[in-house]
């Protein structure tokens, strides 16, 4: 705010300028590390028609079942037979969720033998990740 002493009361104008330097600073930013933030393990995912976005929350977990059986949390590799421990050593009693990521080729009965697990383990909150289907 300015004051004019030819005219009654305060004159205010914005000045944008600044504002318009740091929003493109952040622009630049946010463009560059975009596509540096999608980490994990590829795979190939069923499609589905009612699909939403994977929160990424600090309350989530990534569980990837690769085609031949190999499992990944997040994007360490363990085997079947380690995987009851370690969720529950990595969930204990906090109120976690589990995404479980499945390759399309991965026969059924093996996913569902590892979402036993899971439960085993006392996750009580477990997602299936799927991708939209194309039109």
């Amino acid at each position: 705010m300015d004051f004019n002493p030819n005219r009654q009361g305060f004159v205010s104008t914005i000045n944008v300028t600044p504002f318009v330097d740091v929003m493109l600073v952040l622009l630049v930013i946010f463009m560059i590390t975009a596509p540096m933030m999608t980490q994990g393990v590829d795979v190939d995912l069923p499609q589905t028609k009612t699909v939403q976005t994977l929160p990424r929350d600090s309350d989530t977990l990534i569980l990837t079942v690769k085609k031949g059986g190999k499992l990944h949390i997040e994007e360490y590799e363990i085997t079947r037979e380690e995987l009851t421990d370690t969720l529950k050593k990595l969930i204990g009693n906090r109120d976690e969720i589990l995404y479980l990521r499945a390759d399309s080729d991965v026969p059924y009965g093996f996913v569902v033998k590892v979402m036993s697990d899971i439960k085993a383990a006392g996750v009580a909150r477990l997602g299936v990740v799927a991708e939209p289907e194309e039109e």
